[in-house]
């Protein structure tokens, strides 16, 4: 298991993966999910994709996209403030350089069927110990997200636990709350599976996206 973040720059690099990152999106948040979301010809897209976010995916020993997030620098439009503000106590959030959004954190539950969890935890972490990482190099100190309950759980369960931006809604068929998590050495070390290779591993030095 090894992590790739693609930036802007990189997209024509990688097309086959953002592909399948766009179908696994599908399958996780219309199929699984059952969110009233947009998927065009199997692929999920947004008005987000278009703000030229920086992709973090979990990419198996076979080639596959395990497991994909979406990262924008908050100092642009962002996801909580245009599409869930009623998440945050205040609607809006306070802003500053070193903050970035995370959104469409999915992993592919089909190639981890039958594992008694242990793959599937094991992409969970490595997309963490990525997101952290990637932020860390790239100058942001706080990750802001919407997400549900049961992630909120998974997240303490791990030992990086969020901070509550407002009260837990129910948009749909979930109950949604917006969060914050630190994006540090000391998170990272604690979400960092064994054997984690780091991102420059697997990329050229990140470069910082904008909005």
């Amino acid at each position: 298991m090894r992590i790739l973040t693609v930036s802007p720059d990189q997209y024509e690099r990688h097309p086959s993966l953002l592909k399948q990152m766009y179908r696994l999106r599908a399958a996780v948040f219309g199929g699984r999910l059952e969110w009233d979301i947009s998927v065009t010809e199997g692929e999920e897209r947004d008005q987000y994709d278009g703000l030229k976010p920086t992709y973090v995916l979990a990419i198996t020993g076979s080639g596959r996209v395990a497991g994909c997030v979406r990262l924008l620098p908050a100092c642009g439009p962002t996801m909580l403030e245009q599409t869930f503000p009623q998440l945050l106590e205040k609607g809006s959030l306070a802003r500053h350089p070193g903050m970035v959004e995370s959104s469409r954190f999915c992993v592919d539950t089909s190639q981890t069927a039958g594992r008694e969890g242990g793959q599937l935890h094991l992409v969970t972490r490595t997309l963490f110990a990525g997101i952290i990482e990637w932020s860390m190099a790239n100058g942001y100190s706080e990750i802001v997200t919407a997400t549900d309950l049961r992630f909120e759980r998974i997240l303490k369960r791990v030992g990086w636990p969020m901070r509550r931006l407002g009260d837990p809604v129910a948009i749909g068929n979930t109950i949604a709350i917006a969060g914050s998590l630190p994006a540090d050495r000391v998170s990272f070390e604690q979400v960092c599976p064994p054997g984690y290779r780091s991102i420059r591993q697997s990329n050229s030095a990140p470069v910082r996206s904008a909005a």
